[in-house]
């Protein structure tokens, strides 16, 4: 049986049909529907085994990446989206789907109550590299990142993905072994700009919740599924990283 994954998209939304080709080389039944069309099909989510949101500019980013399309999520399909986390589904946001998982509450904890957000790179600039990213010693990485290297590399396109909490909630997502991912140096060392594009505390990428079947990242894996997407890959024999993390929820879900 294929996981059934619906992607979400809306107004501004401009990775969606990547994220569905990556999901699809994964071997998963994609459902790539706008909110609308979600608003007027589903009463709830059962049918799915994956939620995932993708990266772009959710409304054009105003009131704050992903700020609107949170809010229309919690209007709209609060006590659905807590039906499907009580049965342990999955979800996935990437870069602007990072940003609303954290605007509506549900990343770091599942309790639709904003603890953390995403805001303005320290650089004041959009910031498109890539980056190398650290995978956190934890029992949820061989979910996501199971086969691959402790530090790999992802492309970052965003203007909004310095990671922010006060001090003591950041204690907490660090003593319960929450963060994800790290921007690190080549060897896996914390370091600063330009290896952690946009000035995030703790150098944070990527959170997950506690049970691990949710994640937030501003990395964009849709966008290394080949080989070839990657600048020098003719200089380096390097595996298409996206594709794995991809395929490792898939099978997983298998």
């Amino acid at each position: 049986m294929k996981p059934k994954v619906l992607i979400l998209r809306s107004a501004g939304t401009n990775c969606d049909r990547e994220t569905e080709f990556a999901f699809r080389l994964a071997e998963a039944q994609t459902f790539r529907l706008h909110i609308n069309v979600v608003k007027e099909r589903f009463k709830d989510l059962d049918e799915f085994q994956i939620i995932c949101i993708p990266g772009g500019f959710s409304y054009g980013d105003d009131l704050g990446a992903g700020k609107i399309f949170s809010l229309e999520l919690l209007l709209w399909f609060k006590e659905s989206l807590r039906k499907f986390l009580d049965k342990k589904g999955v979800i996935l946001g990437i870069c602007n789907g990072f940003q609303v998982l954290v605007k509506m509450g549900i990343l770091p904890d599942l309790d639709f109550k904003q603890k953390v957000t995403l805001t303005f790179n320290d650089s004041l600039r959009f910031e498109d590299r890539w980056v190398y990213l650290k995978v956190s010693d934890s029992e949820n990485k061989d979910f996501w990142f199971k086969d691959l290297p402790q530090v790999f590399m992802l492309p970052v396109a965003h203007s909004e993905g310095k990671f922010f909490a006060s001090q003591e909630v950041l204690e907490r997502i660090e003593k319960n072994n929450l963060v994800a991912l790290r921007y690190t140096d080549e060897k896996g060392n914390l370091a600063g700009y330009p290896h952690n594009p946009n000035g995030s505390l703790n150098n944070i990428a990527g959170i997950w919740n506690k049970d691990g079947n949710v994640l937030g990242l501003m990395p964009h894996p849709e966008r290394f599924i080949f080989k070839h997407h990657y600048p020098f890959w003719k200089d380096k024999d390097i595996l298409p990283f996206g594709l794995k993390i991809f395929k490792n929820i898939v099978n997983q879900l298998k």
